[in-house]
């Protein structure tokens, strides 16, 4: 799998959605300065070649072999963005005395689009100029401008033209895990988390991850209002401090 190793210290590892690539991570990494950071480009994604992964079983397989190839049975955290937050979830449960956290970014907590509870498609503010013809950005943004398109620009188109759409509708057809992660381990996971939601987000909405807060008793459940699915790029400035306010939670709890 191709990653891109950053920094030194306790390994955190960093998982992006589906179609992208790490790169849409990127605008976190400050946040973890002290910390070394692992960004996997999923299979089908950025520079990692689909090969025979044919399921979100096969991801979590290939990210699980991945992690205990480089971290080997140290403690390590985990953050997943969208798809990556739901594959971060399986991770976290099947490695679990590993996992010092983990953090979900506009997670992936239903599979089923038609069975997720989602608002209708707002957007707060809308600037033309910003998204200047370009439909990725004006179908994700919630309030439209051109720093937010720069940034939607810089960090996610790059993976959405690098993606292998034939191996990612693959993965689509079998996208959901034989069973959630919650409900295949419901032992409560009270290692620190953080789960972010997105007030507008209408791709995955917010409703579903609040109906398994019950499982992680040490979570800080947020829905931040405008934001959308990309709701680190919306909100860039609160994302970072309660990532930082996790991170330094993991440190206590250690």
């Amino acid at each position: 799998m191709h990653v891109i190793e950053r920094g030194t210290g306790t390994p955190v590892v960093l998982l992006h959605g589906f179609g992208v690539d790490h790169r849409i991570l990127l605008p976190l990494d400050p946040v973890f300065e002290g910390w070394t950071r692992l960004y996997i480009d999923l299979p089908g994604h950025g520079g990692t070649p689909i090969d025979d992964v044919a399921s979100a079983e096969g991801v979590a397989r290939a990210v699980t072999d991945e992690i205990r190839g480089r971290v080997g049975d140290r403690p390590f955290a985990l953050v997943g963005s969208s798809f990556g937050g739901m594959v971060a979830r399986r991770v976290a449960h099947d490695l679990r005395p590993q996992v010092l956290g983990v953090a979900t970014l506009a997670g992936v907590f239903v599979a089923e689009h038609d069975h997720r509870t989602v608002p209708s498609r707002t957007v707060l503010v809308a600037d033309p100029t910003a998204a200047d013809g370009d439909e990725d950005y004006a179908e994700m943004a919630v309030v439209q401008s051109p720093a937010n398109a720069r940034a939607f620009r810089q960090h996610a188109l790059p993976g959405l033209r690098a993606a292998d759409q034939e191996g990612l509708a693959r993965i689509a057809e079998r996208y959901a895990f034989d069973r959630e992660p919650e409900d295949a381990s419901p032992e409560p996971f009270t290692q620190p988390c953080l789960v972010v939601t997105g007030r507008q987000d209408h791709v995955v909405g917010y409703t579903d991850a609040w109906a398994r807060i019950e499982h992680y008793p040490r979570a800080t459940f947020v829905t931040l209002d405008s934001g959308g699915h990309n709701v680190h790029l919306d909100r860039p400035v609160l994302v970072a401090a309660l990532l930082t306010d996790w991170l330094e939670r993991v440190a206590a709890d250690r």
